[in-house]
């Protein structure tokens, strides 16, 4: 497969719509700690680097294009973090409202869920401990 140095390198990219693009990437990178590399006019689109191998686009209201609103949650953006307790109270200080409060799980991970300036949320998570899906009540289909 082909490298492209103006499109992300993941896999999966969410676009994610936001009323106001340069206030959308200052907070993400303020409260989540994204990295912006590529800008696409003032402010229409931002392509964001998540971690070591994830990635987003952070796109303007434009055509059929909307921010979330009003009640229900049309998405969650799970994002695997080094130390959630940190990420979680960084990204609550900057202004993120706390949804679900972080919780262990008997799963193997800690995580908890924000929504951020642009009603979008986020599950903050950080394994804990390797647990077999069978031991929780999953059952094991495939590897990864």
């Amino acid at each position: 497969m082909l490298s492209n140095r103006s499109a992300p390198p993941a896999t999966v990219t969410p676009v994610l719509v936001y009323p106001d693009v340069r206030a959308a990437v200052a907070w993400l990178e303020e409260a989540f700690g994204f990295e912006e590399r590529v800008r696409i006019g003032d402010g229409h689109r931002a392509q964001m680097r998540v971690g070591s191998d994830g990635a987003i686009v952070v796109a303007d209201v434009g055509r059929e294009r909307v921010p979330p609103a009003g009640e229900g949650v049309t998405h969650l953006l799970k994002v695997r973090v080094a130390d959630v307790d940190a990420a979680f109270a960084r990204a609550r200080d900057r202004g993120a409202r706390v949804v679900d409060e972080l919780t262990t799980w008997e799963y193997g991970e800690r995580s908890g869920v924000l929504e951020d300036i642009g009603g979008h949320r986020w599950e903050l998570t950080q394994t804990v401990r390797d647990v077999p899906p069978e031991e929780w009540g999953g059952v094991s289909v495939g590897s990864w």
